[in-house]
């Protein structure tokens, strides 16, 4: 484990191997011990970073205005990589897309795993279903306080049933039960989902400066390989579906029986797909 900062922000990393730069972003109700398989793998043939945005895991509080993919370029120039493969679970692939958009020469190979898209707004019925999960773990009025941080004091078993409620409904999906994935991948991500939570109600209150990626998609030049669990939320899979059909060349790999995690309930098979993705990339560098 390392600590590195960037424009005076203390970011917690890992670094490993040598090769072309293949850099993992880590889904936004996790942090970045969700590529352990990945990282531990991909560094046979290549220099692999990994590390927690601000206000996760070992990474400094996000305060004020934040961009998530210009922290992203900040860090690849502070690690002197000029280029480099992008992996991204979940808004991950979305600061990855935003990444590529706005500095395409730095960006070799995309890879999108369950992504989401800066400026979308998550349609019915997976807003209403994901809403009332919610509220169904903890009271609106509760909530809001935490929220705001005008709650005296976090009770730590709010903490967990709103990570739960997150973990059911997207990392399990909204037709599977807990019973229907392993118990040790479930434990994992709800250890990480409770750390997210618990520094958003803590940490001081920032805001986050959101590009509308929506209708840029064909501007993506970088190959871009889309991968989704079939298990995940509805919406989730309608954006598989626009990055396929918008983003120049795109290639999808779905994943049965697989929610919003497959780095972490598909460990082998994500590593084999992004190990074969990214094997062209110093062709792609040299082009």
């Amino acid at each position: 484990m390392g600590m590195i900062e960037v424009d005076g922000v203390r970011f917690g990393y890992d670094e490993a191997g040598e090769g072309p730069p293949v850099v993992l972003l880590h889904a936004g109700l996790a942090d970045r011990r969700m590529w352990d398989h990945q990282f531990a793998a991909l560094a046979d043939h290549h220099r692999v970073i990994r590390y927690d945005r601000r206000g996760h895991g070992d990474s400094q509080a996000a305060e004020g205005t934040v961009s998530h993919h210009r922290d992203l370029l900040a860090l690849m120039s502070a690690l002197g990589i000029d280029q480099a493969a992008l992996a991204g679970s979940s808004m991950g692939g979305a600061y990855a897309l935003d990444a590529a958009l706005a500095a395409p020469e730095r960006v070799t190979r995309v890879a999108l795993i369950g992504a989401g898209l800066s400026g979308h707004e998550w349609p019915e019925p997976m807003a209403s279903d994901s809403r009332e999960a919610m509220l169904a773990a903890v009271p609106l009025e509760k909530l809001k306080r935490y929220l705001d941080h005008t709650a005296e004091r976090i009770d730590e078993a709010d903490v967990r049933a709103i990570a739960e409620a997150n973990v059911r409904y997207l990392v399990v999906g909204p037709h599977r039960t807990r019973s229907d994935v392993d118990q040790g991948f479930y434990a994992r991500t709800l250890e990480m989902c409770e750390g997210v939570y618990r520094r958003e109600w803590t940490d001081p209150k920032w805001t986050e400066d959101v590009p509308d990626t929506r209708h840029r998609l064909g501007e993506i030049t970088a190959p871009t390989l889309v991968v989704i669990g079939r298990e995940d939320g509805s919406g989730l899979l309608e954006l598989a579906d626009k990055f396929e059909r918008e983003i120049p060349g795109a290639t999808r790999l779905d994943l049965a029986d697989t929610g919003h995690l497959p780095p972490m309930e598909r460990p082998a098979e994500v590593t084999e797909a992004l190990r074969s993705w990214f094997e062209d990339q110093e062709a792609d560098v040299t082009r």
